[in-house]
């Protein structure tokens, strides 16, 4: 089974997709689990240092809020994401948390940014590898904007292992493929990511690896599967039929108690070398 992957287009979705976007990434950083993988990875890029920082495949603004809501934090955050829709509920959420001071979200393309090198003191792509073609690009991109000595954080899902367990194996293997091709166009991104980390010329300082498992019942993955619901037939991966009865069977699942979802994450932290 093909998909596209509708993170992948985001400033060419319709209105009700964009808004299963936005419900899935927000609540998905509610998550204990998100919020404190964001805070590890931000506490070791020592970000409350960094004066200017740059949120690159922004979405809704969940990393760029919670770095300028850090109480040590005094610099400012530029968000930059492909969709102007998101850009726009980004802006508008900073508002609402009375953030908006701090952060300047805008819609642009994290494969070819419009801004100097070197402009920043800190980089950031929280969940973005994935859903780009050539992640190398977004890394090389990110290791140009940062400053010599600067700090680059990258954390994404290794979705090659994302697996929701059904009653039969051979259906389990084959609905986890087509949901992977359903919202990931590069699921073997943080796997690559210590070799495209090199050849951008950074240097890894440290590695955060996380399993996301939902047991008996389904916590974490609840909204990402009322999500996949509404994308996955528009990805073609699936039909809206057989979309209805997986998602039928893993919340009848997590009623009962047998309810099995997992999926491998990784936070890398990364310096751009001092020039001598």
């Amino acid at each position: 089974m093909g998909g596209l992957d509708p993170y992948h287009v985001t400033d060419q979705l319709d209105n009700i997709s964009l808004d299963a976007i936005v419900t899935r990434l927000e609540t998905r950083a509610k998550h204990p689990f998100f919020q404190e993988a964001l805070t590890e990875y931000l506490n070791a890029m020592k970000i409350d240092a960094a004066q200017t920082v740059l949120d690159m495949g922004s979405g809704t603004g969940v990393a760029a809020r919670c770095i300028a809501r850090r109480p040590d934090f005094a610099g400012n955050v530029t968000g930059i994401d492909l969709s102007p829709y998101l850009a726009q509920t980004a802006a508008r959420l900073s508002r609402e948390e009375g953030l908006a001071e701090r952060i300047d979200f805008r819609a642009g393309d994290t494969r070819s940014l419009d801004l100097a090198d070197r402009s920043f003191d800190a980089v950031i792509a929280h969940t973005l590898v994935s859903h780009v073609e050539n992640p190398l690009v977004v890394v090389k991109e990110a290791a140009r904007v940062v400053r010599p000595g600067g700090m680059v954080g990258i954390f994404d899902g290794d979705y090659a292992s994302m697996t929701f367990t059904l009653s039969d194996p051979e259906q389990t293997r084959r609905y986890d493929e087509a949901i992977i091709n359903a919202i990931v166009t590069s699921p073997l991104a943080v796997r690559y990511m210590p070799r495209l980390i090199r050849e951008a010329g950074l240097q890894i300082v440290r590695v955060f690896p996380y399993v996301m498992a939902d047991v008996g019942k389904a916590d974490f993955w609840l909204s990402g599967i009322e999500s996949f619901r509404k994308l996955a037939p528009q990805s073609g991966a699936l039909t809206e039929q057989e979309t209805r009865q997986w998602v039928a069977s893993l919340v009848s699942d997590s009623e009962e108690g047998i309810f099995f979802g997992a999926c491998n994450y990784y936070g890398y932290v990364a310096r751009r070398p001092e020039e001598v």
